[in-house]
């Protein structure tokens, strides 16, 4: 295992703040008796994601997800070396952050528990959990491919995840990213829908990550 350690403090206290504003953001409107709904959830997964991704992309490319690192090792843009440190860091900072929502807001909303709608069939929910991860990586190439940096690019995620959640949340769950999901599961002992989101976006990120090492194949070989 290569050790890096910028990309293992980056990735886990990404992981942890990411942790914090998405779960966090969920107890808290429990503790407030869900009056601050879905629109204050995605509003701060918007916001800790623009803050985060703008501070530590320069560092790790601010995966804090163990899918975004798949898609970024299949494209080539992080080396299969580093892939353990990414996902060593984002396990520890993503139960960190679950025990400090816990500590700091208390036991409410189970935690920030990603769960889907069971009154909808299997195929949808599942399906709908893999387009909200397509997106999530698509436009996360698209800023790779166009250059873009620091604030403009941490908003442009934060925006694209908010989205989702806004759209897909009370769909799916829209989580997006197996650790997310993980961490509240480790800390409160429940796992009924952990299976979703641990297959789901792994799935997710595929597609565009192929389709983009596809194209610069295609581009390499034809400039030669």
């Amino acid at each position: 295992m290569k050790f890096n350690i910028r990309i293992f403090v980056a990735e886990l206290v990404g992981t942890f703040g990411l942790l914090v504003a998405a779960t966090g953001s969920i107890v808290y409107d429990g503790f407030n008796s869900q009056t601050l709904g879905l629109e204050f959830i995605a509003l701060m997964h918007l916001l800790g994601l623009w803050i985060l991704v703008s501070v530590f992309g320069k560092y790790s490319m601010a995966h804090f997800n163990p899918a975004v690192t798949i898609g970024f090792a299949i494209t080539r843009h992080a080396k299969w070396s580093d892939v353990p440190t990414y996902l060593v860091a984002q396990g520890i900072g993503s139960i960190l952050g679950s025990v400090f929502v816990l500590y700091t807001l208390g036991y409410h909303a189970d935690l920030g528990l990603n769960r889907p709608d069971y009154s909808l069939d299997l195929v949808t929910f599942f399906s709908i959990e893999v387009l909200a991860t397509i997106l999530l990586m698509g436009g996360i190439l698209c800023i790779v491919s166009t250059k873009v940096h620091g604030v403009v690019a941490g908003l442009v995620v934060g925006s694209v995840v908010a989205f989702d959640v806004w759209f897909f949340g009370p769909i799916s769950g829209a989580s997006m990213n197996p650790i997310r999901s993980l961490a509240p599961v480790i800390t409160t002992g429940i796992m009924n829908d952990i299976w979703l989101y641990m297959t789901a976006p792994l799935l997710g990120v595929l597609p565009p990550a192929l389709l983009y090492r596809w194209r610069k194949t295609v581009s390499v070989q034809h400039s030669n």
